[in-house]
């Protein structure tokens, strides 16, 4: 069959972006699962995968419409709602079914992200149930703000790669989440480990580069901007790797191996809406100012009540903001940006890209909050608390990550009894 009107060396990089991209939900797993006690590491890496299915599926069925049909200025359109329209004609440079797919791999790391505010307490049935209703109702209308012809890309917005539609969005759902579904049992009062940690610095490795097709690949081209986003996602999480180990020695006195793998992936985040608007030294100074709110955020987080089990405001939420308003700041013409920031003369791109964060913080903080208390209408939230306590994967799963099966067994037979 042939591509009509694609060019076959971009449709080829977006190809292996998208498999790049894809590759990022189970590597998040790895991440979010090394990180968790051994006891829920099941339960913590399927709400991760879940992702490709729950959240695929509505994807294709509406969510795609919503986001990039022609619509209005809020919302798209139905006209590709089960991919009607949705084919080999071109889009840009490569397949309009490649472009759809693509696309589709942003929106189940997105809500994979989400879970590691969540894990080790939330029920997965009606985790299944947040995350489903949550990309249509929320991330597709905010991809369609700033990418599918909405009203913050029409400003001017600037978020080359998901910044905003992504990293903000997530980070904010992921807070009001840890509120509405509450604290894990014990916490401030017991030290919450990693029981793994070599496994979240592999999961961190496989993201940087997964990483490089999310960032490289929002070009959708083989052309400069995916050269300049490509090599500035290389560099930016450097400088923060540098400062973070920095921090914790100054703070703490041990550079440890967990502060490694964060601030790397705060590193990507941070660089993410500027990747292909800033020059290679920008995504350095980026890189290393957004290290300092994401790592003061974390250290704070412990002694609050917020039971953002894996830090995902403080990574995610944090890193995303100043990545969002940094790219009003050092976005330049000279590297592909549509507009000059302020330190290139024109301050009013900061304040746009202030509005677009302050929009999508709105946005999706309250449309969480209304679908996670419409789910528990059908189902707890949360676990009971006996099998809070036994652990996740038993009680979730009816199987163990670690163990001779006696666990699961136990489980089953009080099922059938």
């Amino acid at each position: 069959m042939p591509l009509t009107g694609s060019n076959p060396i971009d449709t080829l990089w977006i190809a292996i972006a998208s498999g790049l991209v894809l590759l990022m939900t189970p590597a998040l797993a790895l991440f979010y699962g090394g990180l968790v006690r051994s006891k829920s590491i099941l339960n913590t890496m399927m709400m991760s995968l879940a992702s490709f299915g729950v959240v695929g599926v509505p994807w294709i069925i509406l969510g795609y419409s919503l986001a990039f049909g022609s619509g209005n200025a809020v919302l798209g359109n139905l006209d590709h709602a089960f991919l009607l329209g949705v084919g080999l004609e071109a889009k840009g440079a490569i397949p309009h079914l490649l472009f759809m797919a693509y696309q589709g791999t942003f929106a189940f790391i997105t809500a994979g992200l989400i879970s590691g505010a969540l894990v080790e307490r939330m029920r997965f049935s009606a985790y299944l149930v947040f995350i489903a209703i949550w990309s249509v109702a929320i991330y597709a209308p905010i991809a369609h703000w700033v990418w599918g012809g909405g009203w913050l890309g029409a400003w001017g917005v600037l978020d080359f790669a998901g910044g905003t539609v992504v990293h903000i969005a997530a980070g904010t759902a992921a807070g009001i989440g840890a509120v509405v579904v509450g604290q894990r049992r014990d916490y401030g009062r017991q030290a919450f480990l990693p029981h793994n940690v070599p496994m979240m610095l592999t999961g961190t490795a496989l993201l940087w580069f997964g990483w490089l097709g999310f960032n490289g690949g929002s070009a959708l081209a083989v052309n400069g901007a995916m050269v300049v986003a490509l090599v500035n996602t290389i560099i930016a999480p450097m400088a923060t790797l540098a400062v973070w180990l920095t921090l914790d020695l100054w703070r703490t006195r041990h550079a440890t191996a967990v502060g490694a793998g964060t601030g790397i992936v705060v590193g990507l985040v941070a660089i993410t809406p500027a990747c292909g608007f800033v020059s290679p030294l920008g995504a350095l100074t980026i890189g290393a100012i957004a290290a300092i709110p994401s790592y003061c955020a974390i250290a704070r987080r412990a002694s609050t009540r917020l039971d953002d089990s894996l830090d995902v405001v403080g990574a995610h939420g944090v890193g995303g903001v100043m990545g969002a308003l940094l790219t009003g700041v050092f976005a330049t013409k000279a590297w592909g940006a549509p507009t000059n920031g302020l330190l290139y003369g024109d301050p009013s791109l900061l304040l746009k890209q202030a509005v677009g964060v302050l929009a999508t913080i709105t946005y999706a903080g309250i449309g969480t909050f209304v679908v996670l208390h419409l789910v528990a209408l059908i189902r707890p939230l949360r676990v009971p608390v006996k099998d809070e306590a036994g652990g996740l994967d038993v009680s979730q799963h009816g199987e163990e990550g670690y163990s001779d099966g006696e666990g699961a067994m136990l489980v089953l037979q009080d099922s059938a009894a």
